[in-house]
């Protein structure tokens, strides 16, 4: 007698963790039942990302341009798992290479944007790049992979820390890629991942008033809606785009910031 296989059960990825939804709703997507999330996991998404902001932001660039690499190994290993829950392998190997790209990056942020900026006084005047705090993410449907990947690494390489909605008919892959984090060196909380109806989920992260600025590129017929909801506590909108590798992309998420110092002291 042949054994039934045991079903892969589908959950969040909540600061490092996997729970399932408080609610306890599924939504059926790519043959599976997936975790639906709620408001109120939303509001935990958002405390998790603040709680690990601190520690993400005060590594040095250079490490994280190394967790990010360390990403992309351990996406790697995965390949083959990954290209049944996308569109295959080409779409693996372009989320892949996207965080290898955009760990390069990590280290010459400061150089490339920042400026030493002349002033007529006897000071020096810098201008040095910050990462903005908590960001959320409306991660496009198509590709669900690859467009995940090109919103979310940019974000978390200036050290930034995220809340994604991930695609809403084709979730596996994000799950897969929660799986991923959890097994790099990425700190729980860092990157959240939600599954869910994007109607009920992105205006809820739109107008949380803990989060910082709002990525809403999957916002398909949402976009003025999440444009008001953020305008209550000034939230930066990006309208970032799934098939963009720009270090202008990794600005979108920074503050700059300028500092004083006397010369001679």
């Amino acid at each position: 007698m042949s054994r039934l296989p045991v079903k892969k059960t589908y959950k969040l990825y909540l600061g490092g963790e996997f729970p399932r939804s408080e609610s306890g709703r599924t939504y059926e997507a790519q043959g599976a039942n997936v975790a639906r999330a709620s408001r109120k996991d939303v509001r935990d998404a958002v405390r998790a990302a603040r709680g690990s902001f601190p520690r993400w932001a005060g590594m040095t660039a250079y490490n994280r341009g190394q967790v990010l690499y360390r990403i992309a190994e351990m996406m790697e290993a995965r390949s083959s798992e990954f290209a049944e829950l996308c569109s295959g392998a080409k779409e693996v190997n372009q989320a892949i290479d996207r965080f290898v790209w955009y760990a390069g990056w990590a280290d010459k942020l400061a150089q490339i944007l920042g400026s030493s900026n002349p002033v007529a006084g006897p000071y020096f005047n810098f201008t040095v790049p910050e990462p903005t705090g908590v960001v959320g993410v409306v991660a496009p449907d198509e590709p669900p992979l690859a467009g995940l990947v090109s919103r979310v690494a940019p974000a978390i390489v200036g050290g930034n820390a995220t809340v994604v909605l991930a695609s809403e008919t084709s979730p596996l892959a994000a799950v897969e890629l929660g799986e991923v984090l959890a097994t790099s060196d990425v700190p729980g909380g860092v990157v959240n991942l939600l599954t869910g109806h994007r109607e009920e989920l992105a205006p809820i992260l739109a107008g949380h008033m803990d989060v910082n600025a709002i990525d809403v590129g999957g916002a398909d017929g949402q976009l003025e809606e999440l444009e008001r909801l953020a305008a209550d506590n000034v939230k930066r909108v990006v309208r970032g785009r799934p098939d963009v590798e720009s270090p202008w992309e990794i600005a979108s998420f920074l503050e700059l910031k300028t500092v004083w110092h006397p010369i001679g002291l």
